[in-house]
């Protein structure tokens, strides 16, 4: 026990962290139908996708390149940025696709908790 801490203080801690585990087991539940997708992709975006996450790894050898040559500091860093920024285009591309069609299933076949699950991983492309 932490110093002044009640029992009372620890039993709210146990429930409110079994809380969030069922919260985590739920949101798993709701996003079952986007762990294979019942839709496959097309093969453009499938070739879309593909194309700009070679892009990011060619991004990421060149940083490493950059740090072997012991490159300026800032033109690291600006890299880095550049593929962040490249990251998050990703994440966008793949939600909205994930919009497009998981969650528009989903909602059709009536599953509308599928919707908190979508702003979930909205906020965690933030």
């Amino acid at each position: 026990m932490k110093r002044g801490q009640t029992g009372e203080g620890i039993r709210q801690t146990e429930e409110i962290g079994r809380a969030e585990e069922l919260r985590q087991d739920a949101a798993e539940d709701v996003c079952a139908c986007c762990r294979h997708k019942s839709t496959p992709r097309e093969a453009a975006e499938q070739k879309k996708l593909t194309s700009r996450i070679n892009r990011i790894i060619g991004q990421l050898n060149g940083i490493r390149n950059m740090i072997d040559d012991n490159r300026y500091c800032g033109d690291i860093l600006i890299q880095i940025g550049a593929v962040e920024s490249a990251l998050q285009g990703l994440g966008y591309q793949v939600l909205q696709e994930h919009m497009e069609t998981c969650v528009v299933e989903q909602v059709r076949q009536g599953n509308t908790a599928i919707m908190t699950e979508a702003v979930e991983l909205m906020k965690k492309l933030k």
